[in-house]
């Protein structure tokens, strides 16, 4: 007999998600650019609602019906079909647990958030990856990758940790190519960073069709990272199951009445859009600057960018000069990036720091 409890052992396999830092390997505090948080912060009409919220000694809306009737309105939906959650963490977890289980295969692109495979291994599933194209997700690949045990398929829309976009075209071809009886779930986190002529089409799809889930969250342009808030759309059915394994209360007075605050702050959002857009352009434009050292800035559509070393500049040691210059960015070795970067979209003048960083790094190795 066993002498203390013991977790099953696809829970034990699960190596525990790793936040983006925000102190250095001594302890020091560090600008954050490491967690793709929105550098304006908070809108003011969000920090307002809080502080009107009801009362933390009552239990909030369980439902959270007053966010999704406003969501409802906003994207034309019912909102039966809009479930809210703890981020959309919370759902992409549920999604996966209500639909796969051990023997079951969890499929997406290689270097995927890193939650997906944390969501296929908590509840036995096997996560699967198919092979990239150029950091970004290969349709083809991604569909011969299908087997008869793949139950759930994850794509994120643009894609973290790399900024790549699948456009509406191939998001179409993607799904037409799944099962009907394959759940495919479209995690749309920075979808608000795109130009609206950008749009995937996801939305569309979880509207007509019974195997489609988009998931967004509040927590990046909307500022509000710290009161996790998120929501999944989709069919009736698909919406119920989530329904059944939610947390009861799962989004605090104070997340439901910001982000019912922040939902309605158009001007908030446009120009936190414009000012990713412009300052993400020319952070990318220094990168390329420096592609004489081997240091390139994948294509993005998201409030961040992968930057990738391929000279004699090597990612750890740019991470340490990065940081001495007094920024936090990703590392992401655990995800197959032992050689890249991934460096959130903060102010004008914290990006030139960074890039005055790397460059002089990059100086030093010759």
């Amino acid at each position: 007999m066993n002498s203390r409890p013991t977790a099953k052992p696809w829970i034990s396999a699960i190596h525990a998600y790793v936040p983006g830092k925000a102190s250095g390997a001594g302890g020091q505090p560090l600008v954050k650019l490491s967690a793709n948080e929105n550098p304006l912060g908070t809108p003011p009409a969000a920090l307002e609602a809080m502080a009107r919220a009801p009362s933390p000694s009552r239990y909030p809306d369980p439902d959270s019906t007053a966010l999704r009737q406003a969501l409802g309105a906003r994207h034309g939906i019912d909102p039966a079909r809009i479930v809210c959650g703890t981020g959309s963490d919370e759902l992409l977890n549920l999604a996966v647990q209500a639909f796969a289980g051990p023997g079951d295969e969890v499929l997406f692109p290689r270097y995927s958030f890193a939650v997906y495979e944390i969501a296929a291994r908590r509840c036995g599933a096997v996560p699967v990856e198919s092979a990239d194209a150029d950091y970004g997700c290969d349709v083809d690949a991604l569909l011969a990758a299908v087997t008869p045990r793949t139950r759930v398929v994850l794509l994120a829309n643009p894609n973290n940790p790399t900024g790549t976009f699948l456009p509406r075209a191939e998001v179409a071809r993607l799904h037409a190519g799944l099962p009907a009886d394959v759940l495919f779930v479209l995690d749309q986190a920075y979808a608000e960073y795109l130009a609206s002529h950008d749009d995937d089409g996801g939305l569309a799809l979880a509207a007509a069709h019974e195997n489609v889930l988009v998931t967004r969250t509040f927590s990046k342009i909307y500022g509000l990272a710290g009161e996790r808030i998120g929501w999944a759309t989709g069919a009736a059915e698909l919406v119920g199951e989530l329904n059944r394994i939610r947390g009861p209360f799962n989004v605090t007075n104070q997340g439901q009445a910001a982000a019912l605050a922040a939902l309605a702050d158009d001007e908030w959002v446009s120009r936190s859009r414009t000012v990713n857009a412009a300052e993400r352009a020319r952070f990318v434009a220094a990168i390329e600057a420096l592609g004489n050292h081997g240091v390139r800035a994948v294509p993005s559509q998201g409030n961040f960018v992968l930057v990738t070393f391929g000279g004699n500049l090597r990612a750890a040691t740019a991470l340490q000069a990065i940081a001495e210059a007094g920024f936090a960015v990703r590392h992401l070795p655990g995800q197959g990036l032992p050689n890249a970067l991934r460096i959130t979209i903060g102010l004008p003048d914290q990006m030139d720091a960074v890039v005055a960083a790397i460059a002089q790094a990059a100086e030093r190795a010759g």
